[in-house]
């Protein structure tokens, strides 16, 4: 697994696909090896990638070139995910991170719903996943040593880990290192993570508005029951500064190369991560047995990144470029093409059909929009917020089962329970926002 990472990385330092196909061989090799052991759902959806790929293959529509795309595509996001993912490695070894629910329950009520969802986003957009086991397992250590039970823990639940899911779910529309960014701008290179966030961070600060106003009571009842902090928690300062260190650098790499926001990421979180751990604590044969188990914890979402790619992408490119012309070759269809991606996208996660498969097939399509001389910043808008939502309403997806895990309670409620009125409450505005930008 961590030589499939490395070897993809060295392909986006050196733009060889060579080393791409040697990556996705590694991934693949190392799928088939724990296949047994993985999740139900990542085993289905590897498995009608292979189906797909193969009944496309019997009837000659699998091009040698179509198929070196999904393999680069492959090991591109189970690499995104796996280089990103290393950033967990830091979340024992900061004080704030483990005491950050009183943190941010501290100040006026009013400010605690877009503060707690702010927070949650600005660590993901990191961490990535790490987020959640963060705060959800932060959460429920918390909850267990201060003795909270019954309603008063589900009111804890209900308040903390539905915002922390939000703030997280924010990552598509504003975070340059989000994989959402990544699959777009992938698939259309018209477009980049500057042009959609002055749009994308309008969706986000509609959505951090509705939230307010709907959670503003739980907050206030949960706020008078955190544990006051004796002071700044040690090792804030060098928390913030290897913040500042990685976008700093994420900035100049973007500057100074061909590499976009997603891939200098990827190139920065593991070489920042591993020399941080390697000048603190000076045990390097204990650091890569560390490195190795992470990645090899993360195989369930390595695996279900890689198959939505590489299905998603090469269905995409199936799709007759005449089609899409015809029916989208006015303000109107951009506009209906975002609405339905935005629609398409939660519709389906909340039956189980994985998100990255989705966009991969949609952002196929909007590439289309560019060949053809038409404008695809509405519609990859409309994809990212589609792509925000459906980080919400997907029972199955990584983010609101690992939530379930820790809450103890059913992903069923997490995703439609506690999401369903709250994305009824924030369509209307979106549809706004994607006419405004459409007309």
């Amino acid at each position: 697994m961590p030589a499939g990472v490395l070897c993809e990385l060295m392909a986006i330092l050196t733009g060889s696909p060579l080393l791409s196909y040697m990556a996705c061989s590694l991934f693949v090799f190392h799928f088939t090896q724990v296949f047994l052991r993985l999740e139900w759902y990542a085993r289905i959806l590897a498995s009608v990638t292979v189906v797909t790929l193969v009944m496309l293959a019997l009837l000659g529509k699998l091009t040698w070139p179509l198929l070196g795309k999904a393999a680069e595509s492959a090991a591109f996001f189970a690499t995104f995910l796996g280089s990103l993912g290393l950033m967990q490695l830091l979340v024992r070894r900061f004080e704030f991170l483990r005491r950050i629910h009183d943190a941010l329950l501290s100040g006026r009520t009013t400010l605690l719903y877009p503060k707690y969802a702010i927070t949650s986003f600005g660590v993901a957009s990191v961490l990535s996943f790490g987020v959640l086991n963060m705060l959800c397992g932060g959460l429920a250590q918390t909850l267990d040593q201060r003795q909270i039970e019954g309603q008063a823990r589900l009111d804890w639940l209900r308040s903390l880990l539905g915002v922390t899911l939000r703030g997280f779910a924010l990552v598509p529309l504003v975070a340059p290192t989000s994989v959402a960014v990544a699959i777009i701008t992938r698939e259309v290179p018209a477009l980049s993570w500057s042009s959609l966030v002055p749009y994308t961070a309008v969706a986000a600060l509609l959505f951090l508005a509705v939230g307010s106003v709907l959670e503003r009571h739980r907050f206030k009842a949960i706020s008078g029951q955190r544990v006051h902090l004796g002071g700044i928690p040690a090792g804030t300062s060098v928390l913030l500064a290897f913040v500042g260190t990685l976008f700093g650098g994420i900035g100049l790499l973007v500057f100074w190369t061909p590499l976009n926001v997603s891939r200098a990421a990827m190139i920065l979180v593991p070489v920042l991560t591993v020399f941080y751990l390697l000048v603190r604590e000076r045990r390097p044969s204990a650091l890569a047995r560390e490195l190795t188990s992470n990645m090899l914890s993360q195989s369930n979402e390595m695996m279900i990144f890689a198959s939505s790619a590489a299905l998603g992408g090469t269905l995409a490119s199936l799709v007759p470029a005449q089609v899409i012309g015809a029916a989208f070759v006015s303000p109107q269809g951009e506009f209906a093409f975002a609405v339905t991606g935005m629609l398409i996208l939660p519709a389906a996660a909340a039956i189980g059909i994985a998100p990255m498969a989705v966009l991969s097939f949609l952002a196929g399509i909007l590439a289309q929009f560019q060949s053809m001389g038409l404008s695809p910043l509405t519609g990859g808008a409309g994809l990212a917020i589609g792509f925000s939502l459906a980080m919400m309403l997907s029972p199955f997806g990584p983010s609101v089962m690992i939530l379930a895990r820790f809450g103890r309670i059913s992903k069923f409620t997490v995703a439609f329970g506690w999401n369903g009125f709250f994305t009824l409450a924030a369509l209307p505005l979106m549809l706004v926002l994607l006419a405004w930008m459409a007309w």
